[in-house]
């Protein structure tokens, strides 16, 4: 801050050194890439949950409800995991769970799948903190009905966003507030990625009891997403073209 007749006068963008203007636009250009880089991980792990392609409310609405109309293994092979197992593979673990997946069928039928499909993986030997399904009481955990995400896993994804995102924020926001726009047009963008993500994490809450929500997740996620690319852009356009005023 600079006083100027008794004013206080914000620092903007052509107050700062080359070095400090390095720096803005490098972190910028690392998190408009990262923040691509998790839409798109959003977009491949999300857009089968409904078993179509494409990313729709109902592919969110069956990642915190669930599909309650199959179980979470049913759910996990024609969903994400569908790319690990082949279509005539998946049938008969489908035709296994709906017939109640019972144990006398598990070591024919079901376990040389698993053996070529899933235990790289889903072992406990793997040392990955995933499920084990070498064994029948291992996968039946996953053979019951898919509620959706846990609330265990809710609460654990929501602490590390509020936590992760907002701190990522009120950085991308510092630089920011250093442009020279509209005074309400800018506290607008600096507000509304902050309240898109607590409106975010509230509505998977939501919809973990009720898929309709969906909507707002994804409305809450295109705030999130509107905010920081604008942001962004104009923080990188300013850095490097906004003059000192004459006077």
């Amino acid at each position: 801050m600079a006083a100027v007749e008794g004013h206080i006068v914000p620092k903007r963008f052509y107050d700062r050194t080359i070095s400090e203007k390095l720096l803005y636009t490098c972190f910028l250009s690392l998190v408009g890439l990262g923040y691509l880089m998790a839409t798109a991980y959003l977009y491949v792990t999300h857009e089968m949950n409904d078993t179509k392609p494409g990313l729709s409310v109902a592919d969110v609405a069956n990642s915190y409800y669930g599909n309650r109309s199959g179980t979470r293994l049913e759910a996990a092979i024609r969903g994400p995991m569908s790319g690990n197992i082949s279509p005539e593979d998946s049938e008969v673990m489908v035709a296994w769970l709906k017939d109640g997946a019972e144990e006398e069928h598990f070591a024919k039928d079901i376990k040389p799948i698993l053996d070529k499909t899933c235990l790289a993986c889903h072992v406990q030997a793997s040392g990955m903190n995933i499920a084990d399904f070498s064994t029948y009481q291992g996968l039946h955990k996953f053979a019951e009905v898919d509620t959706g995400m846990s609330m265990a896993s809710l609460l654990k994804l929501s602490h590390i966003h509020l936590f992760g995102i907002s701190l990522l924020l009120f950085m991308l926001g510092s630089i920011f507030i250093q442009c020279e726009i509209n005074v309400w047009f800018k506290r607008f963008l600096v507000v509304s990625p902050m309240l898109a993500v607590f409106v975010d994490v509230l509505s998977w809450f939501l919809t973990k009891y009720d898929s309709h929500y969906a909507v707002i997740v994804i409305a809450a996620g295109g705030l999130l997403g509107m905010s920081m690319a604008l942001q962004i852009l104009i923080s990188l356009y300013q850095i490097w073209t906004l003059k000192r005023p004459v006077h």
